[in-house]
C-alpha cells in the first residue's frame, strides 16, 4: 500500500488509539483550529486533531498529527528511544528516486480552475492573536530550477492575501529564493505547485538540508523507505505527489511584491515580515474528499518538524570534518541551540566541530556547545554540568560577530525604537567548548558508581516502607 497521510492516519489510530481525535462541533478558522491545540499543550498532552467542520469550507482540517515524538516516531519507523537519544533516526536510509506514474491520479480526482481556484474555500486557519491573516504552514513547495532543471521543495510561509493570491517568504540560504531570482532576472514568472496533505516522512523530506538545489523527493523517498509516486503538474511542467490530499498550481510574479506578516514563528515571536513576492493562483487540485493539513504555527509540532531533519543534517556535516563526532541535539524547546558530543582527538576539534554545525544552519542557530563523549547531550543536566565543570569562558568561548541575519526570524536581529518601528541588524553567535582537553593532557577524572555494581542491584530485595512501625529502631 502507497504511503500517504491516509495510510499515516490509520496507523495512528491502530498505534496509539486516542491519539488521533475529531472535533465535531463548528469551528471558526480564526483562531478556532488552533485554540484546541493550545488547550491541550496547556494540559501537556498533544493529540493530533481532526475537525470536521470548518465555518467556511466544505473540507476538514487536521492539526497537530506529528506533536509527539511517539507519532514522529512511527511515521519514521524507528523506535522512540532511537528518535529521542540519537542524531541518525535519518542516517543510512537509501534514496529513493520519484516515479512518475500514468493514469488517474487521487491528488487530481477534483479541479478547480481560473475564478473556481479560491483560497477562500480552503480551511486555512488564522493561528495566533497578531498575525496578519490565514497562512499555510504544511504546505511543501515546488519548484524546477531553471540551469540544472532539478525539482526542489521546501515548506515556507505563505500568506493569504485575497482569493488567487498570497505570498512567499524565502528566507536566508533558501535554495526556493535562489530558484525564483534566476526566473526573475530574466523576467519570468517561477512556476510554483504546493502540495498539502501527505504522509509526515514526506515533509521531513520536504525540510531536510540536502546539499545543493533539489534533492528532497529523494529524501522524502528515504524517510518513507519507497519511492514518491509523482504526476505532472495541470499548469506546468512540475512534478507532483499523486496521493497528496490538495495542490495549488500558480506562478511566482517576476515583479510584483506585497506587504507580508505579521506571523508567529517558532522562535514564538513577532518578528520578519515586509515586501514579499507574490504567488498568482491558476489551479487547485485535490481528491474528492481531501483533508487540509495545518501545522500549529509556534506551537509544538511546528518546533519538532523543524528540528529533527536538521539534526540528521548537522550530523553529517560535523562527521564529515570531525570523525570523533558522536551524538547531535538540538532541543526541541530551543531551535537556536546545538549540542555536540565529540571523542576528541584535537584541541581544534571543538572549533571545527562547532563552525560545521553554524555553516549548515546559519540562520537559525545561535550557540554550540560541545562536550566530551562521555556526555549525553540528550539530557540538559549533563550539559549544564559539563559546561560547569569543563568551560572556562576566559578560554574556552568564542563570539562570532555579525553571524546572523540581517533581519530573519530571530528577535535579536532587529533594533527597535520606541514607537515600535524595527531595522534589521547582523546579531552574533557564539561558541562554548566544554570539553577537557585533549590527549595527552590529563584531567580529574569523573565520579562514576561502577557500573558492574549497579547491575548488581537487587531489586527484588527492595520494599516500601508504609508505616512508623517498620523503621529499624521500632522493631
Amino acid at each position: 500500500m502507497t504511503k500517504d497521510l491516509r495510510s499515516f492516519l490509520a496507523d495512528v489510530v491502530k498505534a496509539d488509539p486516542g491519539g488521533l481525535k475529531r472535533i465535531g462541533s463548528r469551528v471558526d478558522p480564526r483562531f478556532g483550529i488552533t485554540a484546541y491545540g493550545a488547550w491541550y499543550d496547556k494540559r501537556g498532552t498533544h493529540p493530533a486533531l481532526l475537525f470536521a467542520d470548518v465555518a467556511g469550507s466544505e473540507l476538514p482540517c487536521l492539526s497537530n498529527l506529528v506533536a509527539t515524538h511517539d507519532r514522529m516516531a512511527l511515521a519514521l519507523g524507528v523506535s522512540v528511544e532511537t528518535l529521542t537519544r540519537s542524531s541518525v533516526a535519518g542516517q543510512g536510509r537509501a534514496a529513493h528516486p520519484p516515479v512518475p506514474v500514468s493514469g488517474d491520479a487521487p491528488v487530481q480526482e477534483v479541479v478547480w480552475r481560473g475564478d473556481e481556484a479560491d483560497l477562500g474555500r480552503l480551511p486555512i486557519p488564522v493561528h495566533n492573536e497578531l498575525d496578519g491573516g490565514p497562512f499555510l504552514t504544511a504546505a511543501v513547495a515546488v519548484m524546477r530550477d531553471p540551469e540544472s532543471g532539478r525539482l526542489n521543495a521546501g515548506i515556507y510561509r505563505h500568506h493569504v492575501y485575497a482569493a488567487r493570491r498570497m505570498g512567499v517568504w524565502f528566507f536566508g540560504s533558501h535554495d526556493g529564493g535562489t530558484i525564483h531570482r534566476r526566473y526573475a532576472e530574466k523576467g519570468a514568472a517561477t512556476p510554483i505547485a504546493i502540495i498539502i496533505g501527505h504522509h509526515p516522512a514526506f515533509l521531513m523530506g520536504a525540510v531536510s538540508r540536502v546539499p545543493g538545489i533539489g534533492g528532497e523527493y529523494e529524501a522524502a523517498g528515504a524517510y518513507l523507505g519507497e519511492s514518491l509516486q509523482v504526476v505532472s503538474a495541470l499548469t506546468s511542467d512540475l512534478l507532483v505527489p499523486a496521493h497528496a490530499e490538495i495542490v495549488i498550481e500558480g506562478r511566482i510574479l517576476p515583479d510584483e511584491q506585497a506587504e507580508e506578516g505579521p506571523f508567529a514563528e517558532w522562535p514564538g515571536h513577532y518578528v520578519g515580515g515586509g515586501m514579499k513576492p507574490v504567488i498568482e493562483v491558476d489551479a487547485i487540485t485535490m481528491r474528492r474528499d481531501a483533508i487540509f493539513q495545518d501545522i500549529q504555527a509556534s506551537g509544538r509540532e511546528h518546533r519538532l518538524m523543524g528540528a529533527l531533519p536538521r539534526i540528521a543534517g548537522i550530523h553529517e556535516a560535523v562527521r564529515q570534518k570531525v570523525p570523533g563526532l558522536r551524538a547531535v541535539n538540538i532541543p526541541l524547546h530551543t531551535r537556536m541551540h546545538c549540542y555536540l558530543s565529540i571523542r576528541k582527538q584535537f584541541d581544534s576539534d571543538p572549533t571545527r566541530a562547532a563552525f560545521a554545525a553554524l555553516n549548515t544552519e546559519p540562520e537559525n542557530l545561535r550557540a554550540v556547545i560541545i562536550v566530551d563523549d562521555d556526555i549525553d547531550v540528550y539530557d540538559e543536566r549533563e550539559v549544564s554540568w559539563a559546561v560547569g565543570t569543563r568551560f572556562d569562558a576566559a578560554h574556552d568561548l568564542q563570539v562570532i560577530p555579525s553571524w546572523n541575519g540581517p533581519g530573519g526570524l530571530l528577535p535579536t536581529n532587529w533594533s527597535y525604537d520606541a514607537e515600535g518601528g524595527r531595522t534589521p541588524r547582523s546579531s552574533s553567535a557564539v561558541i562554548v567548548d566544554a570539553t577537557k582537553p585533549a590527549p595527552p593532557v590529563v584531567f580529574p577524572p569523573r565520579a562514576r558508581v561502577p557500573e558492574a555494581a549497579i547491575r548488581a542491584v537487587d531489586t527484588e530485595a527492595v520494599t516500601d516502607i508504609t508505616s512508623p512501625r517498620e523503621l529499624p529502631w521500632q522493631s
